[in-house]
């Protein structure tokens, strides 16, 4: 054998363990891309109920919001009922019940002091009645 076949079959042979040391790389490659594939697969069966999920909440939220929005709408509403009610009230009725607000008030001082008078005449008609006695 020459040395030129040497390095042939040297050749050849360091070929075929390339080889093999693809076909052991391809097989460890292809059981990664399976377990990929079971991966995505058990993702895809959980998020696909969860999706769905979601979609009913949303739905449920947006009627909910629909019925926030009557409600909000009914409250302004009657929020301008009450104040025009009170426009009216206070146009009709707080001329004549100011009137009789302070009418009263003013009959309540005058009787108040009356009544403070009367009672000082009688404290001072005591004071004399006791010192005569006194005396």
């Amino acid at each position: 054998m020459h040395v030129g076949d040497i390095l042939g079959i040297a050749g050849a042979f360091a070929i075929v363990v390339l080889a093999l040391a693809l076909v052991v790389l391809i097989v460890k490659l292809t059981k990664v891309v399976r377990e990929l594939e079971k991966l995505v697969s058990g993702i895809t069966d959980k998020t696909v109920p969860l999706l769905g999920e979601v979609t009913g909440t949303v739905t449920h939220v947006n009627s909910e919001l629909v019925r926030v929005d009557a409600i909000t709408a009914n409250v302004q509403s009657i929020t301008g009922n009450i104040s025009a009610l009170a426009s009216v009230f206070s146009a009709t009725l707080g001329s004549p019940v100011i009137k009789v607000a302070a009418f009263s008030y003013g009959v309540r001082k005058a009787a108040g002091k009356r009544n403070a008078a009367d009672v000082e005449k009688r404290v001072k008609a005591e004071i004399k009645a006791s010192k005569k006695a006194a005396k």
